[in-house]
């Protein structure tokens, strides 16, 4: 594994002794490296836009849904609520790890619309960790509202057409979608804050040192190159668990034998761009 440098509390790859030294003084981490100045550049105005909408449809329906979920509250749902809960974190915290898996690992920016709406944040995360720090909430959160707003647009239309017996026998899955739904929504914003080290309301210090969202040490180790490891950045239950599996190395390998395609080789081609 390559050595690392600590800045700003993020991993970044150091050239090593071999390096010619021509090359060593163009290599750059953060806002000047000409990958992430380019890759930056991509942020386009019908991207912004699509963000834009959004965030407006995600919260609008999630107000929605929530009046609709304590407006059909029964106290014999308490203890299914409580298990939805944990059962919605969960699989919020594998999904944000298969989707930064997959984002990190296979693609590229050169594909067709996905690649720099999609792709391309991802390849700019590596080489300026803290280009998230200087997004604002649309930029930082857009993508994930919209994930979510298929299953929202659907929970609210059955709120508004199922009779008060079906919504008692499904609430307690509409309560699991519901906190799936929020912390999804919020990943990217957790994500954030697990690189901001100045200036963080007391709360989240609060609930990152009691590990209930994505705390900023065990970030840390995502950030170590080649970022082969630790992809769940919901709340990060899952990352020792799946890493002890080796669950992202066997279906790693077995992609690769399929398709002969060799995992992160866009990412790196972005890390070592020089101009």
């Amino acid at each position: 594994m390559a050595s690392t440098e600590w800045q700003d509390g993020c991993g970044a790859e150091t050239p090593s002794p071999e390096t010619p030294a021509s090359a060593r003084a163009a290599v750059r981490w953060g806002p000047q490296h000409a990958g992430a100045r380019e890759l930056a550049n991509l942020y386009s105005p019908g991207k912004r836009c699509q963000e834009w909408i959004s965030v407006i449809l995600c919260f609008s329906l999630m107000a929605f849904n929530f009046i609709h979920l304590l407006a059909n509250f029964h106290l014999g749902h308490v203890w299914y609520i409580l298990l939805a809960m944990v059962a919605g974190i969960l699989t919020a915290d594998f999904a944000s790890g298969l989707v930064h898996w997959g984002a990190d690992t296979w693609g590229s920016v050169d594909l067709p619309v996905f690649g720099k709406a999609f792709i391309r944040p991802f390849r700019e995360h590596h080489i300026d960790p803290t280009a998230i720090t200087r997004h604002d909430f649309i930029e930082t959160n857009g993508d994930n509202c919209m994930l979510t707003l298929f299953p929202l647009v659907n929970m609210a239309f059955n709120f508004l057409t199922l009779s008060p017996a079906e919504i008692y026998r499904i609430y307690p899955f509409y309560c699991y979608l519901f906190a799936l739904a929020i912390f999804v929504t919020l990943t990217n914003q957790i994500h954030k804050w697990s690189h901001t080290y100045f200036g963080l309301p007391g709360w989240v210090v609060f609930l990152q040192t009691c590990h209930i969202i994505l705390p900023r040490k065990h970030h840390r180790i995502h950030h170590v190159s080649p970022h082969e490891t630790y992809f769940c950045i919901t709340t990060g239950w899952l990352n020792y668990p799946l890493e002890k599996l080796g669950f992202w190395r066997n279906l790693e390998d077995l992609i690769h034998r399929v398709t002969g395609e060799k995992p992160r080789a866009d990412d790196l081609k972005w890390a070592h761009k020089v101009k």
